[in-house]
């Protein structure tokens, strides 16, 4: 990126891209990254990343819910959701996801004999290689310099391709808008030093957020002493969620 367009992006603020939320109905904490950023390149120090312990999550759907009012996220669509699986004593699995969780779960898929069970959230990857920002017509698409696939809504046509690109279901087109939407880790947010919705909103601390750059980070720590897993890495999008405790099920 080159010096005129590094102007150009602290012009319009590291926060447009996301769109700047005021009056949240929750009270978040401090994210545990020092965030100091003053100029393009200060950007350059973080590399955003997430993890997802599914041995931890209990399926309340309180990530959802934060996500759904932090973001104004429209009714039927979700930037995070999460996944029931349900295995029988027969190894028939079944997975559903009613409302995206953001009512939680009321209802067992099997009506007995359930020999496993347990539920993973899901989340935009934000993929190093990402599938969305390559077949985007008009460059609407595309990784901050910290990182962070987002979509510039002044660009965006609507058109979908990214949508269908995606391997992971995590986006969707914004009828009212008129462009493409999804998860940006509340880009907003996390230069403020605050965490990103979701990951505040978990009573399990099943998801964790932070700077891959920095080896004393929260992020880092974990994923240097515990095993993890990714979501499809045969296809190589090189994916930065991941994923601690991922059963053979999960795709």
């Amino acid at each position: 990126m080159d010096n005129i367009e590094r102007r150009q992006f602290l012009k319009l603020g590291i926060y447009s891209s996301a769109g700047l939320l005021v009056g949240s109905f929750f009270a978040f904490s401090k994210g545990n990254d020092k965030i100091d950023v003053l100029e393009y390149d200060d950007l350059l120090k973080f590399d955003w990343g997430y993890v997802v312990d599914t041995t931890k999550c209990i399926g309340c759907g309180s990530c959802v819910r934060a996500c759904s009012v932090e973001n104004s996220v429209p009714d039927t669509f979700y930037r995070t959701w999460v996944e029931r699986f349900e295995i029988d004593n027969h190894e028939i699995v079944r997975v559903d996801s009613p409302k995206g969780a953001i009512e939680s779960f009321k209802e067992d898929n099997f009506k007995s004999d359930i020999s496993k069970a347990f539920f993973v959230p899901k989340i935009c990857n934000h993929c190093y290689n990402s599938a969305c920002t390559q077949v985007c017509p008009v460059g609407a698409s595309y990784h901050s310099p910290d990182g962070v696939v987002l979509i510039d809504k002044a660009h965006c046509i609507g058109c979908g391709y990214c949508v269908q690109a995606c391997p992971y279901g995590c986006r969707y087109i914004d009828h009212k808008k008129g462009t493409a939407d999804k998860c940006t880790l509340c880009y907003h947010r996390i230069h403020k030093g605050e965490e990103p919705a979701c990951v505040n909103a978990c009573p399990r601390s099943a998801r964790i957020f932070g700077n891959l750059k920095d080896p004393n980070s929260k992020i880092r720590k974990i994923l240097n002493q515990r095993r993890y897993g990714l979501l499809k890495p045969d296809l190589g999008t090189n994916p930065k969620c991941y994923y601690i405790g991922l059963d053979l099920e999960v795709v």
